[in-house]
């Protein structure tokens, strides 16, 4: 019987673990397991011999020292790991996907707690009044050894929707009554139900996860946005999405938890009134910042969607999932590429998040008090554009000019459309 190759292998460093990919030929029968004194991780592979080159492995951020490997029992492979302070391994197979072969993944879990478990909520700036930010956690999609959709070019949706996630998250930040944190900083992958188990730990009042799909066809384009729908998706791309976001958990190495599951077990609780409420509220905010998009991008739907998706459940926290655009469009692709576009993006989705606060404020924030004040935030105040209104009439009744407000408000050009929302500066 032909032995099994090992032909190559990944490092992806996260803050509370570090995954080892080794890329194989097929499936291997494998086994683990620690030692201590100095700390080694053995990994055994029956039938397998190596192809791949450890010492080309970057290490650094890692707790691994050193990779050594070497036959055993004639047809069989030794792989240890020399390790700079004991872990808890794991260990699981995957499928082959968009990307890659069949894959064993040895996950090094750092003993000293994850950081879902560290993870506290952010200490947020007060002003003079002692009033709080607003606390929004943004969700860049999939990350490490899950790249996402993958575009004809091969550009990688867990990098763009990295980069605009940051980029996003430096909006927010910058923002005053506001505060962003991350679910994920760089390249690695963190499980499904974490995202929102993370949320919960920043106390956020609004959770945004960041995506770019694709489609079975190049044809569709245009930025959603999607909230969670009690009955399922609104439409046959809407349904399609949520399962291969879904799927997701599998790659996470919660395959032996089902999904289908899960969902009867929060059957109930979508029933409940917090449910209820969230949603509404997710529909709310997700509205404004469409409006917001529709001024920078083309809209694949001119409604909010609602489907299924796993990130969307958390039952007390108002949720939103962003469709940057499809990166299976040629077109798309290329402009999530380019910095420009993702920063357009990313200030039409903080304008649409801020539109939607300025109006319905949680209680106990900056914002809440400037509202029941009479203070707008930084002296900008907004205008929803109806029926007939051009740019230039609307500067002329606020006292300003069509390239003020197109500067202030990022537009490419001096076209409009009803239901957007635009920001008036000060006069």
């Amino acid at each position: 019987m032909a032995r099994t190759l090992v032909e190559g292998a990944r490092i992806w460093p996260a803050p509370d673990h570090t995954r080892l990919v080794l890329d194989t030929g097929g499936e291997v029968d494998h086994n683990i397991f620690s030692l201590s004194g100095p700390a080694r991780l053995v990994i055994d592979l029956k039938n397998t011999s190596l192809k791949a080159d450890f010492s080309a492995l970057d290490l650094e951020g890692s707790p691994i020292k050193r990779i050594r490997s070497a036959p055993r029992n004639g047809n069989d492979l030794r792989v240890v790991l020399d390790l700079k302070s004991d872990i808890k391994p794991r260990s699981f197979q995957l499928e082959p996907n968009q990307q890659y072969g069949h894959r064993l993944v040895v996950d090094l879990i750092d003993e000293g707690g994850s950081r879902i478990e560290k993870a506290t909520a952010p200490t947020v700036t007060q002003d003079a009044s002692g009033k709080r930010d607003i606390i929004v956690v943004i969700d860049a999609g999939h990350g490490g050894e899950d790249p996402g959709a993958i575009g004809p070019r091969g550009t990688r949706e867990k990098d763009v929707v990295l980069k605009m996630a940051k980029t996003l998250s430096d909006l927010i930040n910058q923002q005053p009554g506001y505060t962003a944190k991350l679910t994920r900083t760089g390249d690695y992958y963190i499980g499904l139900r974490n995202r929102t188990i993370l949320a919960r730990k920043y106390n956020a009042d609004l959770f945004v996860s960041v995506h770019a799909d694709a489609f079975r066809t190049p044809q569709p384009k245009g930025a959603s946005v999607f909230a969670l729908s009690q009955r399922g998706a609104t439409s046959e791309t809407a349904r399609w999405l949520a399962n291969s976001e879904n799927r997701s958990d599998l790659i996470g190495g919660a395959g032996g938890l089902s999904l289908d599951g899960r969902d009867d077990t929060l059957a109930g609780v979508l029933l409940d009134l917090s449910m209820t409420a969230s949603i509404n509220a997710s529909l709310g905010v997700g509205s404004s910042v469409l409006g917001q998009l529709g001024g920078v991008a083309e809209l694949h739907k001119p409604g909010v969607e609602q489907a299924a998706f796993a990130v969307l459940k958390s039952p007390d926290i108002p949720s939103i999932l962003v469709e940057a655009g499809f990166i299976s469009n040629p077109q798309e692709e290329r402009n999530l590429s380019t910095e420009w576009y993702r920063t357009r993006l990313a200030k039409a989705i903080m304008g649409g998040i801020d539109n939607y606060f300025q109006k319905t404020p949680p209680p106990g924030t900056l914002l809440a008090w400037q509202k029941q004040n009479g203070q707008s935030g930084g002296g900008v105040s907004h205008y929803r554009i109806q029926r007939g209104d051009t740019l230039s009439g609307v500067a002329r009744k606020n006292q300003t000019t069509v390239s003020e407000l197109m500067q202030f408000n990022d537009l490419r050009d001096d076209r409009v459309m009803v239901g957007q929302t635009i920001r008036i500066p000060a006069s």
